[in-house]
């Protein structure tokens, strides 16, 4: 293997985890040897002692190893020492964590009061106010002096207190200064993380854990694989926190945070994580422990065999050029099959989203069908008819190649993938490949069959399928978004049919929120949404589900609900409009990053965005 593929994970088609220090946070180590730890975070007020001790009750009840708290100033800080003596009362010992933005006393204060602090190099010390030289070698020199002053004194009280220190980079909240010279970036999240690196190694400051966020998966991706390969060239082996921030809710939330956080984990990235839900904390735990069960399956499995495609570059999205076959391939979006095979029968007519095919198996095609949906079938039960396309195994090459039907799909796994195998279709028109994996790490040897394909120089477009025995609609959620996540985010796949033998009707819209959720196809209204935290001054669920009601016939529009102004404005950059929280009961609406309405009574918000969106039109 290459090394540049080398540098971000161990190994690009076996699963081995990611080689860390560890990092001691209260009595509970993180990254080294241990086990992926789980988090959440409170949401209600952190000056509410009572409140803010029920929640983590709840919380650790879940299954969480530690708790989160906002502390937007030397206040809450102070207080976060009142929540964990009363814990501590209670015989609750798990590590709290102090969240904090813009505020360096307070993460002075919450240094001395609990077990670990979350800076944002973001907004913790940013130097543009003050006066630059014109020399630009002399103006770095000088940012970094300031940043530097201003660390130092929060790095001597985490020593004398033993309190580790996370490093977390937002997408949405990066410095003056790292917009001004890398703009919105992976470059500059990825060295915005390093200058506060560096300085904790000077200082002999080890107990530091990393993370970089954000709502784009494909984003989050890709930087978190370029910040590995940076620290192991520099010889850094830090810890790291996954999340994909602000992910929303219900089916979404949960494809969202398993597509990117998953993605990471099956290459062995990854020593805590936690699924940013806007809804109740302890809901965020069963679905976290649901997908590191997942991950943990490919441990010790049998080795997949493959040479990585060289030119493969693992820090951009480049989607793999395939011919064009109908409507598959040749970069159009890929296609949604949808699994008939197992009983389930449904007329699509009137459904938005619709599948582009139906897979009937061994059942033969309706003759006519009302919505007018194509139908797959094996070669078996394969009649010639309009709208009727026959998929064959890899054992039956002659049929294909004597069949007429303007597409034939062909059923192979990474071993038929061999140079003679392919080249009896090279001449062919119309063939898509139907990849399909049997391996206990099905995702890695899909993988290794995209890069097989690349090697032998094949342009087939391809069908990713996979089949799941669960009848838990989260786990099928998670397991089948981290697996189809980690392809689609490496620009491999052309189409997709995921099956479940109970939950075959649930399929439909899960593909489709992959599809979203790697920005692969989109098919309805995607909405940026924060979990919501102690700053937050209305109920984030509730207003979700509102402006959820209201503009979910928007489709194609990505629309922002936050709680606060901390991520709001910077991950709206990445969204056509943000409903903001701005007081209580108060809300301001942004287009793109501008705001444009202030403060605006909470009833009235939703109808001023829908009045907003329409005048756009």
């Amino acid at each position: 293997m290459n090394t540049k593929q080398m540098t971000y994970c161990q190994n690009l088609f076996n699963y081995q985890r990611r080689k860390t220090d560890s990092v001691l946070i209260g009595q509970l180590p993180l990254g080294g040897s241990n086990p992926v730890r789980i988090q959440s975070m409170t949401n209600c007020s952190t000056l509410d002692t009572s409140c803010c001790v029920e929640q983590i009750k709840r919380i650790v009840a879940a299954g969480a190893d530690y708790v989160r708290l906002t502390a937007q100033g030397s206040k809450e800080a102070g207080n976060l020492g009142l929540i964990r003596d009363e814990l501590r009362k209670q015989g609750i010992s798990v590590p709290l964590i102090a969240d904090i933005h813009f505020n360096p006393k307070a993460a002075e204060v919450a240094a001395s009061k609990i077990e670990k602090v979350r800076i944002n190099p973001g907004n913790f010390a940013d130097p543009l106010h003050i006066e630059l030289p014109a020399d630009e070698v002399s103006a770095l020199k000088l940012e970094k002096e300031k940043v530097r002053e201003r660390l130092l004194p929060l790095l001597a009280i985490c020593k004398e207190h033993r309190t580790a220190l996370r490093i977390g980079v937002n997408h949405g909240s990066l410095s003056s200064r790292m917009m001004l010279r890398y703009g919105d970036s992976p470059q500059g999240m990825v060295e915005s993380c390093m200058e506060y690196l560096r300085i904790c190694r000077e200082e002999n400051f080890l107990q530091v854990v990393i993370s970089i966020k954000s709502s784009n998966t494909l984003a989050m991706i890709q930087t978190v694989r370029l910040l590995v390969k940076t620290m192991e060239s520099e010889q850094m082996h830090f810890p790291l926190h996954l999340g994909v921030t602000e992910a929303g809710d219900a089916e979404d939330g949960r494809i969202k945070s398993a597509v990117g956080i998953g993605s990471l984990l099956l290459d062995g990235i990854g020593d805590t994580i936690r699924v940013s839900l806007s809804e109740d904390p302890e809901a965020e735990i069963p679905v976290a422990r649901k997908l590191l069960e997942h991950v943990e399956k490919r441990k010790e499995q049998a080795d997949i065999y493959a040479e990585a495609f060289e030119p493969f570059d693992p820090f951009s999205f480049i989607r793999r050029k395939t011919r064009k076959a109908g409507i598959i391939g040749n970069g159009q979006v890929p296609v949604v099959v949808h699994d008939h095979s197992r009983g389930l029968t449904k007329d699509y007519s009137g459904a938005d989203p619709k599948p582009d095919f139906i897979y009937l198996g061994t059942k033969v095609p309706e003759s006519f069908r009302k919505d007018k949906i194509p139908q797959i079938c094996l070669f078996e039960a394969y009649q010639e008819q309009a709208h009727c396309f026959p998929l064959f195994s890899a054992g039956q090459i002659q049929e294909l190649l004597a069949c007429k039907a303007d597409l034939r799909f062909l059923r192979v796994s990474y071993d038929d993938l061999k140079a003679e195998f392919l080249q009896q279709l090279e001449h062919e028109h119309n063939i898509i490949l139907w990849l399909y994996s049997d391996h206990p790490n099905p995702a890695a040897e899909m993988r290794a069959a995209f890069h097989a394909l690349l090697n032998l120089g094949s342009g087939l477009p391809v069908v990713v399928s996979g089949s799941y025995s669960t009848d838990d609609t989260e786990a099928l959620q998670v397991q089948a978004s981290a697996d189809f996540g980690f392809l689609y985010a490496d620009g491999f796949g052309d189409g997709i049919c995921i099956s479940a033998a109970n939950l075959q009707t649930e399929c439909l819209s899960l593909m489709f929120g992959i599809l979203q959720a790697t920005r692969s196809r989109i098919s309805k209204t995607e909405y940026i949404s924060c979990p919501g935290c102690g700053r937050t001054l209305f109920n984030l669920h509730s207003t979700l589900a509102k402006v959820k009601a209201g503009t979910s016939h928007l489709k194609g529009l990505k629309i922002a609900v936050m709680g606060c102004i901390v991520n709001g404005p910077g991950e709206m950059a990445d969204a056509d409009y943000g409903y903001v929280g701005a007081g209580r009961g108060r809300i301001s609406l942004y287009k793109g990053k501008l705001c444009v309405e202030k403060n605006l009574p909470e009833e009235e918000a939703l109808d001023r965005l829908l009045e907003l969106i329409q005048k756009d039109k």
